[in-house]
């Protein structure tokens, strides 16, 4: 079977999609093929890394990527926007077709306050995307 090319997007490829790629590989790594990237790529958030080993999900193989790597050279099959920052900057049209969906979650990378109050963030935002994936998996091809 011929897994399905997903490319979950925000502002720096720093927390969101890269906890939204390394969640569904962990989950349906089988029928997708996860990438994530950014409109501004930046480099990963130790936090990010941090609050998905906590809850199991691999790290492995998971950096800072620019949507430009995958603009004109791959198909996607869905485009997925994680935050209001890259749906507005992202092209309305993918050059490559594919569905495209928008998930705004918070930007944990925002948050103040004590090492735990920012951790508590991180993990928020992690569980949010854990849900919305696996709900989208329950009804998705």
């Amino acid at each position: 079977m011929d897994r399905k090319r997903v490319l979950f997007l925000c502002t720096g490829n720093t927390s969101r999609s890269q906890m939204a790629e390394a969640i569904l590989r962990e989950r349906a790594g089988d029928r997708f093929e996860a990438h994530s990237a950014g409109v501004m790529p930046s480099s990963i958030r130790p936090e990010t890394l941090q609050v998905l080993l906590e809850a199991g999900i691999p790290t492995d193989g998971l950096r800072s990527k620019g949507v430009d790597d995958f603009l004109g050279t791959v198909f996607l099959h869905y485009l997925i926007t994680v935050c209001d920052e890259a749906e507005e900057k992202c092209p309305r049209v993918w050059p490559q077709g594919g569905t495209r969906l928008f998930w705004p979650v918070d930007d944990p990378a925002r948050a103040a306050g004590s090492e735990d109050e920012v951790l508590q963030a991180y993990r928020l935002a992690r569980d949010e995307l854990s849900v919305r994936i696996g709900e989208w998996l329950a009804t998705s091809p």
